[in-house]
């Protein structure tokens, strides 16, 4: 239920907006990665949480780009 929240949310925003959250994403994800290796990161479930939404904001813009074309 809450995957599908987040996927709606993302369909309501602009392609600027979407890729603002692309790069916020893979920022995160960054500093988790950089978190593990140094062992400071206590939940690792979530790398693969923002992983996966990352995964999802690029499937909406690509979604959002074939329907202009």
């Amino acid at each position: 239920m809450k995957i599908n929240k987040f996927v709606e949310d993302l369909k309501a925003k602009s392609a600027a907006e979407l890729n603002e959250e692309l790069v916020a994403a893979k920022k995160e994800l960054f500093n988790l990665r950089f978190q593990n290796a140094t062992n400071q990161l206590d939940n690792t479930g979530r790398i693969k949480e923002v992983r996966r939404n990352i995964a999802r904001i690029q499937t909406v813009i690509t979604e959002k780009e074939n329907a202009s074309k």
